[in-house]
């Protein structure tokens, strides 16, 4: 292991990176204030817990820590690994015959619920199912139909109930497959985009006539992998895109249309107006990850408006603060969303997509105060408003090691939380996660 990567990973091992070691379930948990009686169903958010002090955090097995809410109570916290084939035994990364093996999983970076399925993803393998009290089934592969990793970044079209996704990681051509499941939980499409290398394609965007892939210049280095440094480094020669495919044409050509270089790991959304340009917004890096150091770029808010007839890109930044983990109301994926709320420094930030204007719920500087990413839950079925409902979290108390599930009201996002969920134990930071209504 390099210097440099021993250094990036003893920071993995302190503070709330640091794992926890048990397994904790904790039945009617105390709360300040009171939980909305809308409130039904599981919050569930995974990220990785290292079983050992070795390698980066990165690689760390996940753990899904999850609380059920039911009848305006806290009934339940739980914390589990997902126990793949390679956390249960020693699963080779390559079979045989020199592919990989997709069932050796670290699965800690999202989970997500599709047609009655809730998945633990990472993108390098296979999806794991779990049930909503976090027990592992097993792999899943929709009936032998995925033969690919999934991304961990799923998107359900809220009109259609599809699943869109794609895997990458193959060494040869075709790097990235794009696939899609209907409503009903079946995989319908398997299909190769060719791009020139392995780049680290984390996140893609989708609207209701494209699926949109970033073709970013994050780029599979051997060298570095052989040096036990993170394999991916950036490319000044690759160049930056985004890559349209039309819905209606899964297996058409896609066109491809340059951007200034830069990396996004996640997207906030994307959609179309009404003369048929694109818009993607999204947490851009001006750089990451250059081999030997010397990039410590903050992500910023970002759009940029595309005509995918002509191919002409504009692009612009949105606000200057630094952010990451940005969420929306899923039931407006794919159309305009006015809100989009992301993580900023001790704080939650929501930008107004109209007027550009942001509202901060700030944390104390001592108590809870180092928040993860927000989720907004609907206060119920009907058409989207994103200012009726909640955003959930959890939030990170380095006063007493300890941590909460905050709620906040999402029609006054900086006043006080409605609702603090005391939780048995500390969740360590981590990725994504997902409300599951009843």
């Amino acid at each position: 292991m390099s210097e440099t990567t021993e250094s990036a990973a003893s920071i993995f091992t302190v503070g709330n990176y640091a794992p926890v070691t048990d397994e904790l379930t904790a039945f009617d948990l105390p709360v300040d204030g009171a939980i909305p009686p809308e409130l039904a169903g599981w919050y569930l958010r995974n990220g990785p817990n290292p079983r050992t002090a070795t390698g980066h955090w990165f690689t760390g097995d996940g753990m899904i820590h999850g609380v059920r809410i039911e009848n305006g109570r806290a009934a339940w916290y739980r914390n589990r690994w997902v126990r793949t084939d390679s956390f249960i035994s020693d699963f080779p990364l390559y079979n045989e015959d020199g592919t990989r093996n997709l069932r050796a999983s670290v699965a800690n970076t999202h989970v997500v619920n599709h047609a009655g399925k809730t998945l633990a993803l990472v993108e390098s393998s296979l999806p794991y199912e779990i049930t909503n009290e976090l027990e592992t089934v097993g792999a899943y592969d929709f009936g032998g139909r995925l033969v690919d990793s999934m991304t961990a970044h799923p998107k359900i079209c809220p009109t259609t109930g599809e699943m869109h996704f794609f895997g990458y990681g193959n060494i040869s051509a075709p790097h990235v497959t794009y696939h899609r499941v209907d409503a009903d939980g079946t995989l319908t499409i398997n299909r190769g985009i060719d791009v020139p290398a392995l780049t680290m394609m984390h996140d893609f965007a989708l609207t209701p006539n494209y699926a949109v892939f970033l073709d970013l210049p994050i780029v599979f280095d051997l060298g570095a992998a052989m040096d036990g440094e993170m394999p991916f480094v950036w490319d000044d020669d690759y160049g930056a895109r985004f890559g349209l495919l039309r819905r209606d044409d899964p297996f058409g050509q896609v066109r491809w249309v340059d951007i200034d270089p830069c990396y996004v790991f996640h997207v906030a959304n994307a959609h179309e107006t009404s003369s048929g340009s694109l818009v993607l917004q999204a947490v851009r890096y001006p750089e990451l990850w250059r081999r030997g150091g010397g990039s410590d770029a903050e992500g910023v808010l970002w759009t940029w408006t595309v005509d995918p007839i002509t191919g002409a890109v504009s692009e612009g930044q949105l606000d200057d603060r630094a952010v990451e983990f940005p969420r929306i109301d899923d039931r407006l994926a794919t159309r305009a969303a006015r809100y989009v709320m992301s993580v900023g420094n001790r704080s939650w930030v929501r930008h107004d997509l109209v007027t550009g204007d942001a509202v901060e719920h700030r944390f104390p500087a001592s108590g809870p105060g180092n928040p993860g990413e927000a989720v907004f839950v609907p206060c119920n079925d009907g058409p989207a408003d994103e200012s009726s409902g909640w955003y959930l979290g959890y939030v990170y108390d380095a006063d007493r090691d300890g941590s909460d599930l905050v709620i906040l009201d999402a029609s006054d996002v900086a006043a006080d939380p409605v609702a603090t969920v005391h939780l048995p134990q500390r969740v360590p930071y981590g990725f994504h996660g997902n409300w599951i209504a009843d």
